[in-house]
């Protein structure tokens, strides 16, 4: 039984790959002002290149994969045009077949392969049949075959989906803690974390959390602008929200105007980020406000509109 994926030796597979990946690697250094040398024999695109020219490639590689940290490449390959399936296949590919990997390179692989899975699956995939059979072989051309068999230690996993799955606000999934929990799993399983099996488990429970969040999130936002439509018809102007970092008098309309820009400033990832905590806190003067106000607030978020999924975590 394969137990973890195995470093790519062919040079030929080696020159295909840093020949993908150079465009992609050379914007990303332009994009946070990291200094390196071109490789003239990539800039050309040789097709037939010297052992030298390879071994200067793969050296060129290994030296922005030391300088880019995970938040940057997230940035990147979600604002990019250059982002493809074969892009984020190559770049998987790269990652895993190193021969020795850092926390940064698990990190980053534990990204990829939430982004690769979301770039292929298909639109409007529903929960349930994304299980480990579907996530295998939608990963099938990045990891190749794995044995499904899952190992105690991964068993966790299912137990915190439902369990943020039955979370009904952002509060509730961050004072749980259910994503440290997860990622707990992920960062003191070793080795371990580069078995096939479990790199198909954490990418279906990531993938499933950041649906959880997003929805939350969502959700979050709409119980606000619901609430600030409310308290408008009711003749209040202004909110206290010094507990969110806003002012003791906080402008309604300038609080619409900052839900509007989070919607498009959260599609990045879930996290429980100081942003994040101020919508959290947001949410709870506004609902303070309506009842003060006299307002139902349950009647209040019952007036969310519903929204749609897609497989990127964004709303349609």
């Amino acid at each position: 039984m394969t137990t973890s994926i195995k470093e790519t030796k062919n040079p030929a597979e080696q020159w295909q790959s840093a020949r993908t990946l150079y465009p992609l690697y050379s914007a990303l250094a332009r994009e946070f002002v990291i200094e390196l040398p071109a490789i003239a024999d990539l800039e050309t695109g040789v097709d037939v290149p010297t052992a030298e020219a390879i071994a200067q490639a793969q050296e060129w590689l290994l030296s922005v994969d030391r300088q880019i940290q995970v938040h940057q490449l997230r940035q990147f390959l979600q604002t990019t045009t250059l982002t493809s399936e074969s892009a984020l296949a190559a770049l998987l590919r790269h990652h895993i077949g190193k021969a020795e990997r850092t926390d940064s390179d698990r990190d980053k692989i534990d990204f990829l392969l939430v982004q690769f899975f979301s770039h292929c699956a298909p639109p409007r995939l529903d929960d349930a049949e994304v299980d480990l059979a579907y996530v295998a072989n939608v990963l099938r051309p990045v990891l190749g075959e794995a044995n499904l068999t899952v190992p105690a230690w991964l068993a966790p996993l299912e137990a915190l989906m439902q369990e943020a799955k039955r979370c009904p606000n952002l509060n509730t999934l961050f004072t749980s803690r259910v994503i440290e929990r997860g990622r707990k799993i992920k960062t003191s399983s070793g080795a371990n974390f580069f078995m096939p099996v479990a790199l198909v488990a954490f990418t279906r429970s990531s993938f499933l959390m950041r649906r959880v969040f997003f929805r939350l999130m969502h959700q979050d936002l709409n119980t606000i602008l619901d609430g600030l439509r409310e308290l408008e018809q009711r003749g209040v102007a202004t909110l206290d929200c010094r507990k969110a970092q806003f002012s003791a008098e906080e402008p309604i309309d300038r609080l619409r105007m900052i839900c509007n820009s989070w919607k498009v400033m959260f599609q990045a990832e879930y996290s429980s980020g100081q942003a994040l905590a101020m919508l959290v806190d947001l949410r709870t003067a506004v609902e303070t406000a309506l009842a003060k106000s006299g307002v139902n607030t349950k009647a209040a978020a019952a007036g969310v509109a519903e929204f749609e999924v897609r497989d990127d975590g964004a709303s349609a």
